[in-house]
């Protein structure tokens, strides 16, 4: 669920409230945002490790950022990208423990010039970048992203930050680049005041009093996203509990404001059942070693690894609504199962370009129906994705524009989990289709990648030819039409509206009768009483068309 999660007006509309379009034109700040540029392609990160303090009654945050990073590349212009937006600023630089100075802004970036500097070739270097400043303020979280100050329901403050999409360097200097996770984790240090509790992504390892004031010390052993590294500011209660999961034992914790605790514990065992359903079709949680969390957040939710961010109510379906209008999503808590499959497809899988966000949205959207499917069925579940494609727009391509930080068409969610539901006909095993789930979990895991890798992983697991099959779904808004007409045991069809070579057979409603049609007209004899009540298998997101 990323910060244009264009859900939230569906509800009033009954149709996608935001639509986020291509870009015409681009700037020098997108593509310094977007794209793994010449200041950027010759370091990685080795692990972030990061500090804030913020003010509630100033709306403003202070803190420390250290970047470990290793040289990828001996011949490289020694100068190195900083994203940090404005008019958050920054204070101070140390590089491997002196004070550095050559450094310059350019709008949300800083350029480090490191040609004086000793940089080893061999080992880790190390940033520690002081930093401070109001940051952006969430003007509607998450899909107006940034920081969030406000109050709960007794009036006492309440922070936090959500930050997909916009980035996190909203509120602290790194590399802002899905494409370079640090490999070797991150921790997060929350000072907050002694009244209230910070929490964080992974596990809690260290807790320093002084003064009034209390730091939390999270940290994450695996990969993480940036915009995934979050603080929560509150009065929160821990609830523990634990799920004996693929790996063995899962540390389970949910921390929700002390006032909801009762609520928590009633809704929260859906948890477990979710767990149970997408590890089945995934693979293992990956992320065991830094446990399983969901965080009651003042927005609706998000996928911030290892540190959920829940704010659906504590009720079921999405706001007490049903998105597929089939009745089976009001049966679960909308935001608990979505926002925890990320942990999979978006947190563990993670796209180096966010133009290829299908990956994350497509899969998670077709979490749910696996979800629905593996508590109530499988006619629920085909029930449940079927109903969802009347949110689909077809207004623009699913994969966006690359290196700008561009996404494609809202229709990732939707139109997404439709496109793999009806790769899941074709292959017409669901052994096979189980088995290229894990797969991609398992030979892609804490691993970034790009749209090709995943759809030549699954044409190859498969054995079917998908190149035209992915172009026309993702690549194009034609739904495809099969064109057909019928005079006695005789039916002349064909693909209409489809891209070249596009040729995906589909089943008769009701039979185990597959046609085969391909761009050009084919003539097939079948029996005149499956063809008096003709349908296509509606499990296939095509249309048909009769012609005279």
């Amino acid at each position: 669920m990323r910060f244009l999660l264009i859900l939230f007006l569906v509800l009033s509309t009954g149709m996608y409230a935001q639509v986020l379009h291509h870009k015409k034109d681009f700037t020098r700040q997108d593509s310094l945002r977007g794209s793994n540029n010449e200041f950027r392609n010759w370091w990685n990160v080795i692990r972030y490790d990061v500090t804030v303090e913020p003010d509630f009654t100033s709306k403003s945050i202070k803190g420390i950022s250290k970047i470990q990073f290793m040289i990828t590349q001996k011949h490289h212009n020694s100068i190195l990208q900083i994203d940090l937006q404005e008019p958050m600023r920054i204070d101070k630089i140390l590089f491997n423990n002196k004070e550095f100075k050559e450094y310059n802004r350019d709008g949300n970036v800083y350029f480090l010039d490191l040609k004086k500097q000793i940089i080893k070739d061999e080992q880790a270097n190390l940033l520690e970048i002081h930093y401070s400043g109001n940051p952006r303020i969430a003007l509607r979280a998450p899909w107006e992203g940034g920081w969030i100050f406000t109050k709960d329901n007794k009036g006492r403050p309440r922070m936090t930050v959500a930050c997909q999409g916009l980035g996190a360097s909203v509120w602290f200097p790194n590399k802002d680049y899905q494409g370079d996770e640090p490999d070797q984790g991150a921790s997060l240090t929350v000072i907050t005041d002694k009244d209230l509790a910070g929490v964080s992504n992974g596990r809690l390892i260290e807790k320093r009093e002084s003064d009034n004031k209390i730091a939390y010390k999270w940290e994450v052993k695996s990969p993480i996203n940036n915009y995934n590294l979050i603080p929560y500011i509150g009065h929160y209660t821990e609830i523990k509990d634990s799920y004996q999961g693929e790996k063995g034992k899962l540390d389970l914790a949910y921390w929700v404001l002390d006032y909801n605790v009762e609520k928590a514990v009633n809704q929260f065992v859906q948890a477990k059942d979710m767990l149970r359903s997408l590890e089945h079709w995934f693979g293992p949680y990956p992320f065991y070693e830094d446990s399983y969390k969901l965080v009651e957040a003042p927005h609706l939710g998000m996928e911030h690894q290892s540190g959920v961010a829940y704010g659906n109510g504590f009720k079921n379906g999405y706001l007490s609504t049903d998105l597929s209008e089939s009745g089976w999503g009001l049966k679960w808590d909308f935001i608990l199962v979505h926002e925890s499959g990320h942990e999979w497809f978006g947190n563990s899988i993670t796209t180096q370009d966010v133009a290829d966000m299908w990956v994350h949205e497509s899969f998670t959207s077709y979490s749910e129906t696996l979800f629905t499917e593996q508590m109530f069925g499988q006619n629920a579940g085909n029930d449940y994705v079927i109903g969802t494609r009347k949110r689909i727009q077809n207004d623009i391509p699913i994969i966006g524009v690359y290196g700008v930080q561009q996404e494609g068409s809202g229709d990732m969610y939707y139109k997404g989990a439709n496109m793999i539901h009806t790769l899941r006909q074709w292959i017409n095993d669901d052994d096979l289709f189980r088995e290229i789930l894990r797969g991609l979990n398992s030979d892609y895991y804490h691993l970034t990648v790009t749209t090709q890798q995943i759809e030549n992983y699954i044409a190859q697991k498969s054995k079917l030819h998908l190149d035209a099959f992915f172009d026309q779904y993702l690549r194009t808004t034609m739904v495809p039409i099969l064109e057909y007409s019928i005079e006695g045991n005789q039916i002349l069809y064909r693909w209409n509206n489809v891209v070249d070579e596009f040729a995906m057979p589909v089943r008769i409603s009701g039979t185990d009768v597959w046609l085969h049609p391909t761009t050009a007209w084919r003539n097939d004899a079948v029996d005149e009483e499956i063809l008096r009540n003709f349908r296509i298998d509606r499990n296939f997101y095509v249309y048909s068309m009769k012609m005279n």
